[in-house]
This record gives C-alpha cells, structure tokens and sequence, in this order.
C-alpha cells in the first residue's frame, strides 16, 4: 500500500460508540503507514488535537498530517471534535479497538500482519530509547521487566495464554479517562507482549 492510497471500500464494520470491531482488509490497510500509526496514538494520548498540534509531536508538517488525518476519518478511525474558536481539532472516534484478522479471509490476513508489523516496530523503538535514556530511580528500574521464553503449546493453549495477557490490566480500570482514580504517584505504563508460533517447527504429531 502506497502513503496516498485511500480504503477501497466504505469501512462498514465500524462499529458506533466505544469499541471499532472490524478484520475490513481495506480499513486495516488505511491505518497500516508508520506515520498514521503515530497519529492515532497521538490522538489517543491527547484526547483531542488539531493538525498543527499533531505536527509538533510527530515532526512533520501539518498539512502532511492533515492528509493522514483525512484518510484516517474517511475509514472509521477519528471524527472531528468540536471547533475551539478558529481551531479545528481531531479526536479518536472509539476507546478502543479489535483489528484482528478474519482467519479464512487471505486480503485480512495480510493486511492485519502489515499493521501489527508496524505496531511492533514502533513499541520496540519505544523501549530502546527508554532503555537508552537516563536511568530511572530505584523504585521504577525495579519494576522494568525484558522477558524471553520459549514453550510447546497447541493452539487452544496459546489463545489461553492470549486471554490471560489482555487480561493483565483489567484490575486497573477508568484510570486512563479518570486522574481522579489514579493512586499517588503513579505513571503511566505500557505493556508490549507479543505471542506467536515458530513457523520454523512442525506440529508434533499425533501418537
């Protein structure tokens, strides 16, 4: 997919309200360029922002930004937000969202894969400059965490164990949208787990 290319079709699995529920190959490609990846997490981080605000954040200009954000509301991912006096700014049309591909369809497929792509690279970026910056206090380097493991699993097993890590947060809820439920000097987390079979080994076969 090309920077300028725009979805083939109107996204109609968007869903209205919090949650965009959608495998639309042409909506996981709208969102699959590195710059509209940042974007959206610049909207979600901020709530709201016009282009110029985004501009200063991501580095680039704001008439490129706003071409992006264009292509990002025509597939379902941000809406405009009400006009503060001249300004015109943009906001995340859902809290959150479930890009998971549909399984038997090939266009989803690889279209979910170059999307999640990019989400990776970008999460690894971020934590080798986090890793690279000045050292934390001893509280917070205690609690950073670089965890590798390997295991024999069947696919049941593993969507078990996907389960249990998108559950891994789910104690800790409205702290995102509400300070006011935020205990005394907390920071914001991230968490970056990734979960994948080895395509270099066979099944094991059956006894």
């Amino acid at each position: 997919m090309t920077a300028g290319e725009q979805p083939t079709q109107e996204p109609a699995e968007v869903a209205p309200g919090t949650s965009l529920v959608t495998s639309d190959p042409a909506v996981l490609r709208a969102l699959a360029h590195p710059l509209r990846v940042e974007i959206l997490a610049v909207l979600d981080d901020l709530r709201e922002a016009t282009a110029t605000e985004i501009a200063e954040r991501v580095g680039e200009s704001p008439s490129n930004c706003s071409f992006h954000l264009r292509q990002l509301e025509k597939a379902g991912y941000i809406e405009r937000a009400p006009q503060r006096g001249t300004a015109k700014p943009w906001r995340p049309k859902h809290v959150h969202r479930n890009l998971a591909p549909d399984a038997d369809d090939p266009a989803s497929v690889r279209s979910s894969a170059a999307l999640s792509a990019l989400y990776v690279q970008r999460e690894a970026a971020r934590v080798v400059d986090y890793l690279q910056s000045v050292p934390e206090t001893p509280e917070w380097t205690d609690v950073v965490t670089i965890n590798l493991s390997s295991f024999w699993a069947t696919p049941d097993e593993m969507q078990q164990l996907a389960t249990s890590i998108a559950q891994l947060t789910a104690h800790l809820p409205g702290r995102e949208s509400d300070p006011s439920k935020r205990p005394p000097g907390s920071r914001r987390g991230y968490l970056f787990a990734t979960l994948n079979p080895d395509p270099r080994t066979p099944p094991t076969p059956e006894a």
